[in-house]
């Protein structure tokens, strides 16, 4: 520092203070010395009180008192700009606002962090409210590194899709106003992707905002892979193409039985009402006039490429072929004309007991995961038998009961299966409904067989709870997601995983394979959808969108498209080739808990905590897509939405 600095500082400090009469002799004495020359250097470098003092100075002109008063500053100009770039120009002040607090702490101005973190915090709850409650533990500079979800914002930009205008005008009223540590938050932490025009309309900011630890440009590397999305070379639907058995006459027939079967299940509930077979009459009509250009709609299956298998995989009974042949033949093709009918099954008094629930592909079995550490079985049909037997009506005829054994020599209902020692978060058939697998917060994976009602083996390897496990669609293999980040493929023959998928940044919620089996899709804690190569262990897409956790996840039936279900209601449609969302579905109002495509790929069913299930169709939407690819504005088509009184859908199965 020379010496005209070192006056200079000295004058803006009395300035500063309001010292005006120091002030005023110090600029005299200033222009006495320079008239007669009379300069006496000062030696900075050798007073060290001096230069100690300069150096407190300065660090206090850059207190913690400039952040919250210069992010404050922003946040009113933000608040009071021109509606049309006011929705944009709010995007900015999240990304600023949790970096403020982080610079904060990692300065040591823990105090301050708090008070600006709890002053401004309201404003992004609604949007980030799972982010905010993690950064609300981070306490010390120490913990911004150890907290991954902290490391990694730090160390990557938030990308921001912003018109030139609202740029422009930001970067005006920073510079306007010298407010150089917001400025230097949003050069150094924020990436701009500047559009020239108009500013974008606010219905498509699904990703405008996307907070990542991974950088964009890491993802979209990732993107870059090739993914083999077809059918397995020797898949059933392929052996019926082969076989050519499926004529119209007998596609009519299968239609009309089936139709048949239908009305003799509601004849019972309806107790025999005259009309059962004018609807009957009526439905056989619907059914025939849009088999045509629903079976035109449907071929999406026939028509996806065919791949080899990377897993060595069992070979099914032929037995249980043939019956899967024969329900594929006589299957009813689902379209927007040809909804499906739905088979509600409700569990009653079980007091936040029940976790988890799971249909086995048949539709004969259902079970459920308790807090209790108890996973339960009930047999559709014996069930149909007792509620006949006794007399039941109405709706206690599809709900599980429980009955104990009492000193009647009454049995129960369900077949009672315990082992775990912790609360039961996840339950899955195998394909044939002979085994199922249950996961819990004990850390483990128990597989169980339905004919010996026993546990088989129970698998170790996750450090922590086990949310979710899923069979293979050919069996044998299976996949797991745990709290600890990672996803796990495993055998029923080894007690030790295959493979471990690790990537995520937070728990891995759910997971799913691919219908070829070459590939598992996990939903994270993290936000992000990822897809996992089976073979190699190797993360090969990554899908940035969603706001909030990931709890569902289904693949098409032909595995070109995916669909993500998270906590505020959102669903997502994804092009697995392309790694693009295809459309949001908007329309829930709470979590959507599970997701099932129809058997054809024409219909998506969602099931949410909002007590309803929703069908959507997806034909028409990926259609609009091809159409009006350039405007990017489409979406899904909601075709009925299923409510029940006051009970949420935990758990979705299309039957074949």
């Amino acid at each position: 520092m020379d010496e005209l600095q070192v006056v200079e500082f000295v004058a803006t400090y009395l300035k500063k203070k309001g010292f005006s009469e120091a002030e005023n002799a110090l600029q005299a004495e200033i222009q006495r010395n320079k008239s007669s020359n009379n300069t006496n250097p000062i030696d900075i470098l050798n007073d060290p009180e001096l230069s100690k003092f300069f150096r407190t100075f300065s660090e206090s002109e850059d207190g913690p008192a400039r952040y919250q008063d210069e992010y404050s500053k922003l946040r009113s100009w933000t608040y009071s700009s021109l509606d049309l770039y006011k929705h944009e120009l709010l995007h900015v002040l999240y990304p600023v606002f949790i970096h403020c607090f982080m610079d904060l702490v990692a300065k040591g101005h823990i105090q301050e962090a708090r008070t600006f973190f709890n002053n401004f915090r309201e404003d992004h709850e609604m949007m980030h409210l799972r982010d905010l409650q993690k950064l609300e533990g981070v306490l010390s500079p120490s913990h911004l590194e150890e907290m991954e979800f902290a490391h990694s914002l730090r160390h990557s930009k938030v990308n921001i899709k912003i018109c030139q205008y609202s740029y422009e005008l930001l970067l005006q009223y920073l510079h306007k106003t010298q407010s150089t540590k917001m400025l230097g938050i949003i050069n150094e932490r924020i990436n701009f992707q500047v559009s020239p025009g108009q500013p974008s309309s606010i219905s498509d900011d699904a990703e405008i905002v996307t907070l990542i630890g991974s950088n964009q440009d890491a993802a979209n590397q990732i993107n870059q892979k090739e993914v083999h999305w077809g059918l397995l070379e020797d898949s059933l639907e392929n052996r019926l193409e082969k076989t050519g058995l499926i004529s119209d006459s007998e596609k009519a027939e299968g239609e009309n039985k089936e139709a048949e079967i239908d009305e003799n299940k509601k004849r019972p509930v309806e107790g025999g009402k005259q009309g059962a077979s004018i609807k009957k009459l009526k439905k056989d009509k619907a059914i025939n006039a849009t088999a045509k250009t629903s079976r035109l709609e449907a071929n999406t299956v026939s028509t996806a490429p065919r791949v080899k298998p990377d897993l060595a995989l069992p070979v099914m009974p032929t037995e249980v072929e043939q019956s899967i042949l024969e329900d594929l033949r006589n299957r009813v093709h689902l379209s927007s004309a040809a909804l499906p009918s739905v088979s509600f099954y409700t569990f009653i008094n079980t007091h936040n007991g029940l976790n988890c629930a799971s249909i086995s592909q048949d539709g004969s079995l259902v079970a459920g995961g308790f807090s209790d550490s108890s996973l339960k079985v009930w047999d559709m049909a014996k069930l149909g038998q007792q509620a006949v037997s006794s007399g039941l009506q109405g709706e206690n005829d599809t709900t599980p009961r429980e009955d104990i054994i009492g000193p009647n020599g009454r049995k129960r209902s369900y077949t009672l299966y315990q082992g775990h020692s912790g609360p039961v978060y996840s339950a899955s058939f195998s394909p044939l409904g002979d085994f199922i697998l249950s996961s819990s917060a004990d850390t483990t994976i128990r597989l169980w067989s339905t004919k010996l009602n026993a546990n088989l083996v129970c698998y170790k390897g996750h450090n922590y709870p086990v949310w979710d496990v899923q069979f293979n669609p050919q069996g044998h293999y299976f996949a797991s997601s745990s709290h600890d980040r990672t996803a796990r493929i495993w055998s029923m023959d080894r007690i030790q995983p295959l493979r471990i998928m690790a990537g995520h940044l937070s728990d891995v919620d759910c997971v799913r394979w691919h219908i070829n089996c070459n590939y598992i899709a996990t939903g994270s804690s993290d936000k992000t959808v990822r897809l996992w190569d089976v073979s190699s262990g190797e993360c090969v897409r990554i899908f940035i969108g969603h706001r909030s956790m990931i709890l569902s996840l289904a693949m098409s039936p032909d595995g070109r498209y995916m669909a993500s279900g998270d906590e505020d209601g959102t669903i997502m449609m994804w092009d697995l080739a392309s790694g693009r969302c295809v459309t949001p579905l908007m329309g829930h109002t709470s979590c959507v808990w599970t997701l099932a495509y129809s058997c054809e790929g024409s219909l998506l069913a969602s099931g949410s905590a909002d007590c309803t299930v929703k069908l959507w169709d997806v034909t028409t939407s990926t259609k609009v897509l091809k159409t009006e690819e350039k405007s990017g504005t489409n979406r899904l088509r909601s075709l009925k939405t299923l409510p029940t009184k006051s009970t949420p859908v935990y758990s979705l199965q299309v039957l074949r």
